[in-house]
């Protein structure tokens, strides 16, 4: 076993990797496996205390059986066979199951698999109270993320992380791997457009697992009052930020498959336009359009469906692009965006919540003056030179 390693505050295990098994490893055969499969690193750090879990469907843990089939365990029932005592569950945007809508607001309730409490953190609060927490020794966060900073998973460990911090609970992040960690790209935040979308001065791609970008919220003082939470993250085994794989549960209702997690990065800014991007289709993150676009080519028409109860545009024909066919994307498009823009025939494009996508103003005023896509990236190139110097400091892979 490679030993823990404690920085100040934070255990880190080092020189370990993962990801989910359906991986293939760009540089090794060998297979990538979570931090929620390596019971063996985090078991003792649970045994005889009382547990918080903050988890969604994507926190499994995968099981071979005799013909090598696939199956997963989600963690709560395995915790729980291994008689740790989990008492409580903290559920992020999309819910436990994660089944609602983006945007939804989710109600506590209980699990009725095993009738533990669960506690929305994207309710009433979207940071655990001193309340929930009462009786709490541990909480353990495991929760795939895509990398992209509006995706606000982050944002929920940021909160998950403050909380604890102040109540004096240690955090274990069980690491997962970042199915767009092997490029940086994208304006970075300006903190007078911080919101829940975006909490942190970071690009909108960042190339950090979870776990890494909880150290870097704790290292960078992002926490209120610069609080510095307990952390341990338990890593990855066998993975390289470049390693390429495919997760085999849909971390949202709205991001089905490869290709959508591939492309969400770039085609996440439609939420801030008139444009729809595929909600209410089965080719979500895939698709661009709307009823006012160039009426040649590609057509789709949104109807409600899981995720999506309410789409833009709902039952009319949107024309646009179908993008499934693209290859896959190591930067930012934003040519899909300028092109839509200029076809625009409606009285505006942009609305508010662009800005927070963005985590600035620029980049709409770049696109409403005619800024090329070329000459818009080089703008972003000195700030993203400045948090790589950062980033470097709190990577645990190579």
């Amino acid at each position: 076993m490679i030993p823990l390693v404690r920085l100040k505050s934070t255990y880190l295990i080092l020189f370990l990797c993962i990801s989910f098994s359906l991986t293939t490893c760009a540089q090794t055969s060998t297979e990538i496996k979570v931090g929620a499969e390596q019971t063996e690193l985090y078991l003792n750090l649970l045994k005889g205390k009382n547990i918080a879990l903050v988890a969604n469907q994507t926190s499994a843990i995968e099981k071979r059986g005799k013909r090598k089939e696939k199956r997963f365990t989600h963690l709560v029932d395995s915790l729980l066979s291994l008689k740790i005592k989990v008492k409580k569950v903290f559920a992020p945007e999309h819910g436990f199951r994660g089944k609602a809508d983006a945007g939804e607001i989710i109600k506590d309730g209980f699990d009725n698999k095993t009738g533990l409490p669960i506690f929305s953190l994207y309710g009433k609060n979207k940071k655990p109270s001193a309340d929930q927490l009462e009786g709490i020794d541990v909480i353990v966060f495991d929760i795939q993320d895509v990398g992209a900073r509006f995706y606000t998973y982050i944002s929920s460990l940021h909160y998950v992380m403050e909380a604890a911090a102040e109540n004096k609970i240690p955090v274990i992040i069980l690491d997962r791997p970042n199915p767009n960690g092997y490029y940086i790209d994208g304006p970075i935040l300006e903190k007078e457009h911080k919101s829940f979308v975006g909490m942190h001065p970071v690009p909108v791609v960042y190339g950090m697992t979870i776990g890494e970008y909880g150290q870097m919220i704790n290292g960078e003082k992002w926490l209120e009052n610069g609080v510095k939470c307990d952390l341990t993250v338990i890593p990855l085994k066998n993975y390289l930020h470049n390693s390429t794989y495919r997760l085999p549960i849909k971390p949202s209702p709205n991001l089905p498959n490869d290709k959508a997690i591939n492309l969400y990065p770039s085609l996440c800014f439609f939420e801030g336009t008139t444009i729809s991007a595929g909600r209410g289709t089965e080719m979500q993150f895939q698709i661009y359009g709307a009823p006012f676009l160039n009426k040649e080519g590609f057509s789709f028409t949104p109807k409600s469906n899981e995720g999506a109860k309410y789409p833009k545009f709902k039952n009319q024909i949107c024309y646009g692009e179908n993008l499934i066919e693209t290859k896959n994307l190591h930067q930012l498009n934003l040519s899909w965006l300028i092109k839509a823009y200029k076809q625009n025939t409606s009285e505006n494009f942009f609305n508010a919540f662009f800005t927070k996508l963005a985590g600035t103003e620029k980049l709409q005023k770049q696109i409403e003056n005619n800024v090329s896509e070329k000459e818009i990236k080089k703008s972003w190139q000195k700030d993203i030179n400045a948090f790589k110097k950062i980033r470097k400091r709190y990577l645990i892979y190579k």
